[in-house]
C-alpha cells in the first residue's frame, strides 16, 4: 500500500515515473544544503530547503518552487528533475518550499488562495500566495549570502499554479516565472471541466482535503487514501458504476473531507469559486512570463493556454511566451529517449529539446543576463507533422480558419454546409455510459493515454454520433481555438455534451515499433482535441438552468486550443456524445439542483437530438472567449 501512495503524490506531484535523480551526486559535490524557517508578515513560518552552490566566484540567481507536495522530498540532494539537469549545472540557488498549512510549514491549507488585490496594502493578516511569495523572496534577497538579486520561479501543476499566482502584485526582484501545467479555476481545470466533475479525480481529496494536525514530513492522509485504494480494482469503470451517484462517495469516502464538501456544496460557478479564479487578477505583468503545457494534458490544458491570452490581453507589453509540446502532464521533465503519447510516435528527445533548448535560454537570459532572449511569442509543437513551429502571435492569423458541417450518412463537409434541415439522434443512457478509453484501466487518478486514444470503439457505439470527412487531398492545418456550435434538444432536461476532433489515419498507415502487435495504425482514429460541456450551463456558470424538453436550443462547446496537421490521405473526425466515464461523472439528464446529492432514480435515458444547422469552427475570431467573462 505504501507504494500507491507514493504513486499517487508523485502522479499529482507530476512526477510520476522518475528514476531516482541522476543529479544527486553532481549536487553533493557542488551544492551545500540549508534549511530554514522563513518568517512570513503574519508570523508563520514556512519551511524551505535551499541548496547554494559551493562555487563563490559569481553571485547567483534564485530559482524557486513552492509546493503542497513536501518540500522535504528534495532535502537529500535529489531534484526528480525539477529543474532540469542543465539548470541544476547552471548553478542557481535552489530552493523548495512548503506552502502554507503542508508539511512542515506552519499555518491552514486552503486550495487555490482567494487573490487579493494590492500586495503593499494588505495588513499582516491579509494572507494570499502572492503575500506568501512576496515574503520569501524578500527573505531570500536579503538573507542568503551570493544572490545576485535575482529570482526565477517554475512549478509543475499544483507548483505550477503557485508560480502564476505570485505573478500578481509581485515582488521586484521576481524577473522570470515558468508556470507548467498550472491550474487557473478549479472550476474549469483539475477537479471540473467546464464545471462537469472528473470523477477520475475523486481519489485525490484525500491528498487535498485534510489539514495536518503537526509540523510533518511525513504524508497524514494514508488512512483516507486507504479508504479508496485499499482494494485497488483493475477496472475503473465497473468500479464507478457500481458506486452508483455522486452521494455515495460522499457516504463511503469523503463525508469528513473539507474539500469535497465545499465541491459539493458549491456545484455552479458561485462567488466560492470566482474568487478563486486567478485569471482576473494577471494584470500589469511587468516581468517576463513563460508558460508552458501538454497538448495532451487531461488535467491542465484549460490553465496554460488561458493564463498565457489574460497576460496578453491584460499587459500586452509584457515579456510573455507560451510553449506547448506533445506531452501529457508534465512529462517534459522527464526524457524517455523516444517521445511518444500513448500510441503515437512524435520524435526524439523532445523533452531534452525542451529542457536545453527552450527553458534553460529562458532563465539564464532573464536571471543571468547570459545569450539572447530569442523566444518567439509561441512555441508550438504541431501534433500533426510532428514538428516545432513559431509563431508571432497566439492564436495565429495567418492560417486560415476552418468550419465543419454535419451530413447524412456520417458526412463531414469541411467549410461545405451539407445538409441543414437533418436531425441527428441518439439515446444516451447512464446506466450504460460511453467509456472514456478504448482499454480497461484499473483505478488511477486523472487518466492519461485516452488523449490520443483510438476512437473506432466509440465509432462504433449507437450512442455516438460520428461524422467524417471524404480522404483530404492536400494537408489541412488547424490551428487556435475550437468552438462546436450546436444545436440541440432532448427528451430529458439536462445533458452533457462531449465534442472530439479526431484525425482518421489511411488504411497503410505502417505500425509503430514501440506498439504491441495488437495496436494496428491502419485506420487508426487518433483523438485529438475533446471537451465536455455541462449543458445547464449553457447560458451562465453561475444561474444553471433545464432544458425545456423536445426544444431547439443552442448549445455552444469550446474546446481547448489545437496545432495539428491533418495530412494528405487521412480524414477528419467529429463524434458527439453525452457521456464519457468514468473520467467524467455522469449527467442524471434529469435536472436537478444538484448532481453531488442526486438519487439513483434521478438517472433516466433521453433521447438526444443534434440538428444540421450546427457547427464546428476552428480558429478565425469566432470563438468564444473563456478567459475573463466565465458567469456568462
Amino acid at each position: 500500500m505504501r507504494s500507491i501512495q507514493i504513486l499517487i503524490i508523485l502522479w499529482l506531484a507530476g512526477t510520476m515515473g522518475y528514476a531516482q535523480n541522476a543529479d544527486s551526486l553532481y549536487m553533493r559535490q557542488n551544492y551545500d544544503k540549508f534549511e530554514y524557517r522563513i518568517p512570513m508578515r503574519d508570523g508563520a513560518e514556512l519551511f524551505t530547503v535551499v541548496y547554494m552552490p559551493k562555487d563563490k566566484t559569481v553571485k547567483h540567481p534564485v530559482l524557486l518552487n513552492r509546493t503542497c507536495y513536501n518540500a522535504s522530498r528534495y532535502a537529500d540532494y535529489k531534484t526528480f528533475g525539477h529543474p532540469s539537469k542543465y539548470l541544476v549545472r547552471d548553478q542557481y540557488i535552489l530552493a523548495f518550499q512548503d506552502v502554507r498549512g503542508r508539511y512542515m510549514s506552519d499555518g491552514e491549507f486552503n486550495n487555490m488562495t482567494p487573490n487579493i488585490p494590492g500586495n503593499d496594502k494588505r495588513n499582516k493578516q491579509d494572507i494570499d500566495e502572492s503575500a506568501d511569495t512576496w515574503d520569501t523572496i524578500d527573505w531570500m534577497i536579503k538573507n542568503l549570502k551570493g544572490n545576485n538579486g535575482k529570482v526565477g520561479m517554475y512549478g509543475i501543476s499544483y507548483p505550477g499554479f503557485y508560480t502564476a499566482a505570485a505573478i500578481p502584485d509581485a515582488h521586484p526582484a521576481l524577473k522570470a516565472s515558468s508556470p507548467q501545467a498550472p491550474i487557473s479555476d478549479f472550476f474549469f481545470d483539475d477537479f471540473h471541466h467546464q464545471g462537469a466533475y472528473l470523477q477520475s479525480y475523486t481519489a485525490a481529496f484525500a491528498v487535498f482535503g485534510y489539514q495536518k494536525e503537526s509540523l510533518t514530513k511525513d504524508d497524514w492522509f494514508e488512512e483516507e487514501i486507504n479508504r479508496f485504494y485499499g482494494d485497488a480494482p483493475e477496472d475503473a469503470y465497473d468500479f464507478h458504476l457500481r458506486l452508483g451517484p455522486l452521494k455515495n462517495i460522499t457516504e463511503q469516502y469523503h463525508h469528513d473531507n473539507f474539500f469535497w464538501q465545499q465541491i459539493v456544496d458549491h456545484p455552479n460557478y458561485d462567488d466560492f469559486w470566482q474568487k478563486r479564479n486567478l485569471l482576473p487578477h494577471l494584470k500589469d505583468v511587468k516581468h517576463a512570463v513563460m508558460t508552458v503545457g501538454g497538448w495532451f494534458d487531461a488535467e491542465d490544458l484549460y490553465g496554460p493556454l488561458n493564463i498565457y491570452k489574460t497576460i496578453e490581453k491584460t499587459s500586452p507589453s509584457a515579456a510573455n511566451t507560451l510553449v506547448m509540446g506533445p506531452w501529457a502532464h508534465g512529462d517534459w521533465a522527464r526524457e524517455n529517449g523516444k517521445s511518444t503519447h500513448n500510441h503515437i510516435y512524435f520524435g526524439d528527445s523532445i523533452s531534452t529539446f525542451f529542457q536545453r533548448e527552450i527553458e534553460r535560454r529562458f532563465f539564464a537570459f532573464h536571471l543571468k543576463g547570459v545569450g539572447q532572449p530569442g523566444l518567439p511569442e509561441a512555441y508550438m509543437f504541431d501534433t500533426g507533422s510532428k514538428a516545432w513551429k513559431t509563431f508571432d502571435e497566439w492564436p495565429p492569423k495567418n492560417i486560415p480558419p476552418l468550419k465543419l458541417y454535419f451530413g447524412e450518412r456520417g458526412q463531414l463537409g469541411v467549410n461545405k454546409p451539407l445538409s441543414e434541415q437533418a436531425v441527428f439522434e441518439y439515446v444516451s443512457d447512464p446506466a450504460k455510459p460511453v467509456p472514456y478509453t478504448s482499454q480497461t484501466e484499473g483505478l488511477t487518478f486523472t487518466p492519461r493515454r485516452f488523449m490520443s486514444d483510438d476512437q473506432r470503439e466509440a465509432s462504433r457505439r449507437p450512442d455516438v454520433l460520428t461524422f467524417e470527412s471524404e480522404v483530404l487531398s492536400d494537408d489541412v492545418v488547424l490551428a487556435g481555438e475550437i468552438l462546436a456550435k450546436l444545436k440541440v434538444s432532448m427528451t430529458g432536461t439536462d445533458a452533457d455534451f462531449i465534442v472530439k476532433l479526431i484525425d482518421v489515419y489511411p488504411q497503410d498507415h505502417p505500425n509503430y515499433d514501440h506498439n504491441p502487435d495488437n495496436i494496428i495504425m491502419g485506420g487508426y482514429q487518433q483523438l485529438v482535441r475533446s471537451e465536455v460541456f455541462r449543458g445547464r450551463f449553457r447560458n451562465s456558470f453561475e444561474h444553471p438552468e433545464p432544458f425545456t424538453p423536445n426544444e431547439i436550443t443552442e448549445v455552444n462547446v469550446p474546446l481547448q486550443d489545437i496545432l495539428h496537421t491533418f495530412k494528405k490521405g487521412h480524414r477528419i473526425m467529429i463524434q458527439i456524445h453525452s457521456t464519457w466515464f468514468p473520467y467524467i461523472d455522469r449527467n442524471p439528464q434529469k435536472y436537478v439542483d444538484n448532481i453531488y446529492k442526486a438519487n439513483e432514480e434521478d438517472f433516466i435515458k433521453s433521447t438526444i437530438r443534434v440538428y444540421g444547422s450546427s457547427v464546428v469552427e476552428v480558429g478565425g475570431e469566432q470563438s468564444m472567449d473563456t478567459t475573463l467573462d466565465l458567469k456568462k
